[in-house]
This record gives C-alpha cells, structure tokens and sequence, in this order.
C-alpha cells in the first residue's frame, strides 16, 4: 500500500513538471516565433531620372523595395517615355517658342504621376541629367547653357516630386553609369540563393559597356585593383568594390562624326552645287545647309562660311574612299603610354565580353549584323552596303527611315574604326562584342544605372509583419505566463508537505 502511494506521488510530481516545463518551452516558443517568423514588408520606393540627351530627352521612372541589397537598393524600370522635339541644348528659353516641347514633357510627366501612388508623390526624388549636347552648348554659350539649366530647373521644381537636382553630367560619369546598368541588367553584381537572400555570383564576371549616342561616345570596362590615372574610378556597389576604367570622347558621337565626315567630303568637292559623296548610295541627293553642318564647336567653320549656303551633294559611294574620310577624324600615331585608343587617350587592353548598345545597335542592326558577328563578317558587309543602290537599301530595310538610312555607310565604317583601330579590338576580341539595345526587355544607358547609384542616398521605410496579431501574441504571452506560475506554485507546494 505505502509502495502504490509512492508511485502515485512520484507520477503526480512527474506530471507537474513537465507541465511546467511545457509551459516555459511553449513560452519561448511562442516570443521565438514572434521574432524570427517576422516578415519585413516594404513599400514600394519610385525615383523619376530624365535623361537629356543632344537629340531628344527620355523621362524614365524606376521603383524599388524600400529595403536594400548591402548598400544599394533593387531598382527596375517601370515605365519610359520619350519627349518628341529637340534635344534641350537645341531649346530656346522662351517656353512660348517651343510649346511642343514644352507640352511634350509636360505630358509625359503627367503620366508619371498617375502612375505613382499619391502619398508618395514628396518622397519620390527626381533627377535630370544632360549629356555631350550640353557638355558641348557650355563649352560654346555658358550663359545660355546655364538659362536652359534654370528655366528646367524651375519647372521640375514645381512638380509634386522632391526634386534632387538638375545637371550636366561628365563623360566619366555617363560611362561608368552605362556599366553599371549592362552588369545589373545581366545579374553580374548580385542572384539569389536557395534562402532567397541576394549574394554575389560565384566567380562572377563584368561586362564591358560601349556606348555611342549624338555627340559622344563611352567605353568602360572592369580592370585590376592596381591600375590608377584620371580614367580609373573605384566604386564600390552591393558592399563589393570595382576598379572601372571610363573614357568620354566629346564629338565622336554619330551626329557630329557624320558633320565633320560632310565637312571633309565639301572640301574636296570642287563646286558646292555638285559634290560627290563617296559614302552615299547611288540614287541619293541632298541639299543640305551650311548651317546644318557646321553649327556646332566640333567642326571647324570655314573662312567663307555662310549658314543659309546650299551644298548639293550626289552619292557616288566608294566605300574605301569613305573609310579613307573616317579614319581621318582619328589621331592614331600619338600616344605617351603604354597603349593608347586614339588622340593620345591612355587605355589598357580590353578584355572580356562587351555590350555595344545605343548607335553601336542601331549600324550594326542596318547592316542585319546586331548581336554578334566576327570581324571579316563585319567588315565585309560594310562595303556590300556602301555600293547598294539607294532603292535596294530602301526595299530590304523599310523599318529604317530615310533620314538614318542615308547615314550608315559612314556610320558603319566609323564604327568598325573606332573599334578595332581606336580601342584595338582583334580578329578574337571581336567575337566578344555583343550589339544588343535591350536586355531583359530594358533599354540600355545611363540613366538606370544613375539611378542604382543615387538610391544609396535614399532611405527607406520599413514595416514589421509578424504572423501573430498583438492581441493574440499578447495573450499567448499571458496564458503561458500564468500557466507557469501556477505550475510552479503546486510544486512548491507539493515539495513543501513531502518535506514536513
């Protein structure tokens, strides 16, 4: 009899302590989930970059996860839309003189603003950035430059944005940005892992960027760590830093390379009513302007210039001749480094792939060679379509207007020159070369990778969602608090009359 009522004593005492034990773990538990079952949600962050380039602007509008991947935060493109009219360096002050494009920003900032969520509207940053058209206007008319800068100023100011600024970038930075955007878009600088978590790509590679547009041209590149001069930039992105090498040529963009092309070709024509244009097709003529030609500082005005001067050029393409005329805009034979790409410009060998976008896409697309191609393919194709009839030209490629079509002769040979002589691409190099204008269904320049980089400087604002309600956590929180103090109360008790 003494023996079952020890048992039964033990079994009772056994009972309570793990009941006891239950309602500390059950406690624990309950706090642990709490915290590590939490869910950070973040609302969604906008940023408004227009890019003012020297023929048009485009007004771009990105978004992002308020929180951020290391130090820069997940940026996509939502939306772009492009400003029809004249490049803002061709603009007058006087809103009144140019309605169109005036209205045309306008219209495109409204639909902007449709599109971002009300209460976001103060906190969403707006930048405008303008490139080698403005560069070039500020070398020329400071003051004017520095009029279309204010009068742009002052209107962004008014929009229910928090306006950053508004300025004119460098060629450096315009560089490094486009690289930035090729190497995010292709997923060089981050991925994500079995945990969701964003990491850096096992041996991860960059992607050079080449970029040509009206008035200049970029190229970029990663290099190693100890490489140092004006053209090398360290930055640092996603907590991981790069060594970048940039350059900028000011006036070898397509539009003022095809101006001082024009300008040779007048000046070895002998009457301005009749010259021959060795990089036209056959069946082509233009009048042109001397002000269309020589309105700009890249090419040199001549002693007799007259700006309402008719030049009547006929096509009678050569395409050696034409290549002759291009390479001639290049100084190859100077260099005090190492190695140079041309007019002096210090530049290490390029290595690994390279996406050549903007009017590198747009030559290579109109010789049906966009993608990749090897460099006799390249070559050989560009004096196929330099002694293509106008009328041919026109039937195999009606995407392409008149007013580019006519360019591409010279244009294609300025490319293949820029980039095998002048940044001394070879036979296998070539083959690295990708001419793409989008990736991942995302236009390539600048502008986003301008905006990678000023989101670092944008905070963001971060909301807790736990899977318990506060009511419900609260109560847990109580009943096995209670549930443990009382537990411990019946074995003090118990432990006291087993003792007396």
């Amino acid at each position: 009899m003494a023996s079952k009522k020890k048992i039964g004593f033990k079994c009772r005492i056994a009972v309570v302590l793990l009941l006891l034990l239950g309602s500390i773990a059950a406690l624990v538990a309950v706090a642990v989930i709490q915290d590590i079952w939490s869910v950070k949600e973040y609302g969604l962050e906008y940023g408004i970059v227009i890019d003012s380039g020297s023929s048009r602007s485009t007004v771009y509008l990105y978004e992002w996860p308020g929180e951020k991947e290391n130090e820069t935060g997940i940026v996509t493109e939502t939306i772009s839309c492009r400003v029809p009219g004249a490049g803002i360096s061709d603009t007058v002050v006087d809103a009144q003189k140019n309605s169109e494009t005036w209205k045309a920003f306008q219209d495109c900032m409204k639909t902007i603003t449709k599109i971002i969520p009300a209460e976001k509207h103060k906190t969403t940053p707006l930048f405008l950035g303008a490139t080698a058209g403005m560069r070039m206007l500020h070398q020329e008319d400071e003051q004017r430059s520095d009029e279309i800068m204010t009068s742009l100023t002052s209107y962004l100011r008014s929009l229910p944005f928090h306006f950053q600024k508004a300025s004119i970038i460098t060629g450096q930075e315009e560089g490094l940005y486009g690289w930035v955007s090729v190497n995010y878009l292709m997923g060089n600088f981050l991925e994500k892992n079995l945990w969701n978590a964003y990491i850096q790509p096992e041996g991860a590679k960059t992607v050079g960027s080449m970029d040509l547009g009206g008035a200049s041209t970029q190229i970029a590149f990663a290099v190693q760590d100890d490489l140092k001069g004006p053209d090398y930039l360290h930055v640092k992105l996603y907590g991981y830093p790069y060594n970048v090498y940039t350059h900028s040529f000011l006036c070898y963009g397509k539009n003022e390379i095809e101006k001082r092309v024009l300008d040779k070709i007048i000046q070895l024509g002998k009457s301005p009513e009749n010259i021959p244009n060795p990089c036209y097709p056959e069946g082509f003529n233009i009048t042109m302007k001397a002000s269309k030609i020589y309105d700009t500082p890249c090419t040199n005005r001549p002693n007799n210039y007259q700006p309402d001067q008719d030049f009547f050029m006929v096509g009678l393409p050569d395409s050696d001749k034409c290549q002759s005329i291009v390479e001639s805009q290049f100084d190859f034979n100077t260099c005090s480094s190492a190695q140079c790409s041309f007019n002096g410009v210090e530049q290490p060998p390029v290595t690994g792939e390279f996406m050549a976008y903007a009017g590198f896409y747009f030559t290579a697309r109109a010789l049906l060679l966009n993608g990749t191609s090897d460099i006799e393919q390249f070559n050989s194709t560009i004096a196929e379509f330099c002694h293509k009839p106008w009328t041919v030209l026109k039937e195999e490629r009606p995407w392409i207007s008149s007013k580019f079509l006519k360019t591409y002769c010279y244009s294609a040979h300025y490319v293949f020159t820029l980039l095998t002589k002048g940044y001394k691409f070879d036979n296998e190099t070539w083959k690295n070369i990708h001419f793409e204008k989008e990736i991942k269904d995302t236009s390539i320049g600048w502008s986003l990778g301008y905006m990678l980089s000023m989101s670092n400087m944008i905070p963001s604002d971060v909301k807790y969602i736990t899977p318990m309600a506060n009511p419900v956590f609260a109560g847990l929180i109580f009943l096995f608090s209670a549930l443990t103090i009382v537990t411990f109360i019946i074995v003090s008790i118990i432990l006291i009359r087993t003792c007396y």
